[in-house]
């Protein structure tokens, strides 16, 4: 799905509200930034029914580039995991 679909998709279903697709758009920005936000600052962001979103750290390690097969050193560096919470995955 992508962005533009999403929006619509929104759109659609914020029943009794009238929200022109500029509006929808906006609120949907809006809501991933708050949710950027919220994991910088609390390393978790957790929306019930649906998952939680975790600030993770990988320590350096040694890999191989697959092209040459030469040894790399691969910094360490934080990512953001998502587990999927139970209620999601019944419907899955």
């Amino acid at each position: 799905m992508t962005k533009a679909e999403f929006v619509d998709a929104v759109q659609r279903g914020a029943k009794g509200m009238t929200l022109s697709k500029r509006e929808t758009e906006e609120l949907v920005d809006c809501m991933f930034e708050v949710l950027a936000k919220s994991i910088k600052k609390d390393k978790r962001f957790a929306f019930p029914g649906f998952g939680t979103f975790t600030v993770r750290n990988r320590k350096a390690r040694t890999g191989r580039n697959p092209r040459t097969g030469e040894m790399i050193k691969i910094k360490a560096s934080r990512s953001v995991s998502f587990k999927v919470a139970p209620k999601l995955k019944s419907i899955l």
